[in-house]
């Protein structure tokens, strides 16, 4: 082609226009918003997050006041659940009590999830003899049965809620820790970890910074399903006195002075029975809801 011609062809600047990818946020929102039964979970959830924010505001009555003479009340157009042996009103004991479950089972959850992942982190990365002694470590945390555990623990402690606490994330360690070692392998032989690793990133700025972030999905759904157990074994150790005492109005101890009164006032034990089991249904099929959000498969 002649010069002449090269300057009389038009210059045309092409430009190529890609359509923004629709986030893996969004993504993972429409999934779990399709999931109805994690919509009823989270929707119970956030029910309860609201009594536990509001519940000086929602109870009707003081849930430490005693009244010898309103005693064994059923459930009235005054005090909607009943009252107790002492005359306390049922509804408001378990508005507060509340505060005391949700907060004894995320505490427990945190405290487990935080030295699991530590744990988990430590032994996938740096493999070797290091992974054989806290895996051996975890083997036999997971040889005794949680429940068993727990009261071993708050034997040696003594009976107290925050001792619950400890004892119900004792037992949550071994689990995070497991999960979080399986992810840590995975992703650490990935290619741009040898990318990082050859600029001179050191191994702490690798972990947290590079490995942690690509494992929280396992994290979070374990958690959420964490808490369900969490809730119902520190609801389970009070019923058995080794939790929060009287008069506190914890679900599992207000479950413990019901069973005296089971034929003569059996609301007395059911009202606080049922805010267990609706919050552990709840935190049951929302953590499956969130599984199947975070499952790559059902993206398809």
């Amino acid at each position: 082609m002649s010069l002449e011609a090269k300057k009389e062809q038009p210059f045309v600047i092409t430009q190529t226009i890609t359509q923004p990818k629709q986030s893996k946020l969004k993504d993972f929102f429409s999934i779990l918003i399709l999931n109805k039964a994690a919509m009823v979970g989270a929707i119970i959830i956030l029910f309860y997050i609201f009594i536990v924010l509001f519940a000086p505001l929602i109870a009707p009555y003081d849930p430490y006041e005693i009244k010898l003479e309103n005693k064994l009340m059923p459930p009235s157009a005054d005090h909607w659940m009943g009252t107790d042996d002492k005359g306390r009103d049922i509804l408001s004991r378990i508005l507060y009590g509340s505060r005391l479950s949700m907060g004894v089972g995320f505490a427990a959850v945190m405290f487990g999830a935080f030295f699991g992942i530590i744990l988990g982190l430590v032994s996938g990365y740096y493999g070797k003899w290091i992974d054989s002694i806290i895996m051996r470590m975890m083997d036999v945390m997971l040889a005794f049965p949680g429940i068993l555990l727990a009261l071993a623990i708050i034997s040696a402690l003594g009976p107290s809620l925050i001792n619950v606490t400890i004892a119900v994330g004792a037992f949550s360690v071994p689990l995070f820790a497991r999960i979080v070692r399986g992810s840590t392998l995975e992703v650490k032989r990935l290619e741009y970890i040898d990318a990082i690793r050859c600029l001179g990133a050191n191994d702490l700025t690798i972990i947290f910074k590079h490995v942690l972030p690509n494992i929280l999905s396992p994290i979070i759904v374990q958690g959420t399903l964490r808490l369900a157990t969490a809730i119902l074994s520190a609801a389970g150790l009070s019923f058995l006195g080794l939790g929060a005492q009287p008069p506190s109005p914890e679900w599992g101890t207000m479950l413990s002075n019901g069973r005296e009164f089971l034929f003569s006032a059996p609301y007395i034990a059911l009202f606080p029975g049922l805010a267990i089991s609706i919050l552990v249904l709840g935190f049951n099929i929302f953590g499956d809801g969130l599984r199947d959000a975070f499952d790559p498969r059902m993206k398809k």
